[in-house]
């Protein structure tokens, strides 16, 4: 194996103990049953994706680097072994561990700053009071502010972005292992896993001002934490993606509007197809996850007929939206446990062309956050909602939204029914077994 070194209350009856006891005991049953991968080798880097396991397994399925020889076995605990190890010349199967916390911005944002760039002096010269709101910036030169922070984030982008080859697995050593401040470009390959990591999600240094962006101006930022560009046959696995130190509720507000660091925490865009989603948390986070990136023609000649996902067995818990935000795509989301805090906005964004089918879930909504949140029509695109649960009581989420918006009502019936998928559980088991298996340091 190569390794890169670059730098009380007692119970009251007897059975009522004995039916927790049995409960309990199922459900843990359960839990191991549907989690997938166990019969798979006990070294979990050359473990593959179970056959009829979501999307990704469809046609060839997903093996990774499980084939990798032992020279092409590489264990990097720093940002340049990481970049280095997906380097490595060829597409013969690799597999890249992570040990500890990889972080792709140890120096800091003002590592990236071009010389000159001033933030202050960006502030002062595009507040709404000094040039308005009805250009936006594209014209901007080279030398001004705008122009330096463009060379800014040209080079964060260079920096934390890694591209990561065909035939690859990587996967977190432990508990402890993570990618802070990174941004994972799987683009235009095939058969890549990505397994018991933690994501800390990128923060852009430099976000760019848009006055015309809504009737406030907006600021909008880059870099998801992994992106699914183009590419086919991805298994994401046992992961958690979250927000970590750098909290939307930390962030400080510019010309009246939230200073955005964040993008979303997974996109799956540009044709990209056969991708299974499991066993992962996405957590702490505004704009979740986005399938299809565009309703534009030219993007919808790319993603039509592609964009095939499945999520399930996932943890979306305290996050505002698009969980996920669907177009075009043929979207399976099962046996996924839903917690939502007070600044809900939705989970399942129903976008053009898009067939999403939502059923066997989990919903834990606050108080005052209706059902008819749940869904989120975009466009006119029918879906499939059947077997869920909000708060322990069955609801017809299709229902829900139409009587609480009944000037957007949605359409029954996908259109296609999921043959790929693992053990369905019934709803009611689904919190228990999803909040104790789901994440990264949890596999198995």
């Amino acid at each position: 194996m190569s390794t890169l070194r670059w730098h009380g209350h007692a119970m009251k009856s007897t059975a009522a103990l004995v039916g927790c006891t049995a409960l309990v005991l199922s459900l843990t049953a359960a839990t191991a049953e549907a989690r997938p991968g166990h019969h798979h080798p006990r070294d979990t880097a050359r473990q593959t994706l179970p056959a009829n396991d979501g999307w990704a397994s469809h046609g060839t399925g997903t093996t990774g680097g499980a084939a990798a020889d032992a020279e092409r076995v590489y264990t990097v605990s720093t940002w340049a072994e990481f970049k280095a190890a997906l380097a490595a010349e060829g597409t013969a199967p690799r597999i890249v561990k992570v040990k500890g916390t990889v972080d792709a911005v140890s120096e800091g944002c003002e590592a990236f700053a071009a010389p000159g760039y001033d933030f202050d002096a960006y502030l002062e010269k595009y507040s709404p009071e000094n040039w308005g709101r009805e250009t936006d910036l594209s014209a901007e030169p080279d030398d001004s502010p705008e122009g330096l922070r463009r060379a800014s984030a040209a080079q964060q982008g260079r920096s934390i972005k890694a591209n990561v080859p065909a035939n690859t697995t990587i996967v977190g050593v432990g508990r402890g292992a993570a990618l802070k401040g990174a941004s994972l470009q799987i683009k235009d390959v095939d058969n890549v896993i990505v397994r018991n990591l933690t994501f800390e999600s990128p923060v852009d240094c430099f976000p760019q001002w848009d006055p015309t962006d809504g009737d406030s101006g907006n600021w909008n930022s880059e870099y998801d934490s992994a992106v699914v560009y183009g590419s086919t046959h991805v298994w994401l696995d046992h992961n958690t993606f979250t927000d970590g130190a750098h909290p939307d509720s930390a962030a400080p507000t510019y010309f009246g509007m939230l200073y955005q660091q964040h993008d979303g925490q997974l996109d799956i865009v540009k044709g990209a197809d056969y991708v299974t989603a499991s066993w992962n948390v996405f957590t702490e986070h505004d704009k979740t996850i986005l399938i299809g990136n565009s309703d534009s023609e030219s993007t919808a000649a790319v993603d039509r007929g592609h964009l095939k996902a499945t999520f399930h067995h996932n943890l979306f818990k305290n996050l505002v939206e698009r969980a996920p935000r669907v177009r075009f795509g043929q979207v399976d989301v099962y046996n996924n446990h839903f917690v939502a805090s007070d600044d809900y906005a939705y989970s399942f964004g129903v976008g053009k062309e898009s067939a999403i089918v939502a059923e066997h879930n989990a919903f834990t909504l606050p108080a005052g956050v209706s059902p008819a949140q749940v869904l989120k029509r975009w466009n006119d695109a029918p879906l499939s909602a059947a077997h869920n649960r909000v708060n322990g009581r069955t609801v017809d989420l299709i229902a829900a939204h139409n009587a609480g918006n009944p000037d957007a009502v949605l359409r029954s019936g996908a259109g296609w029914t999921p043959t790929l998928r693992t053990k369905v559980l019934p709803s009611r088991a689904v919190p228990f077994v999803v909040d104790h298996g789901a994440g990264a340091g949890r596999l198995r």
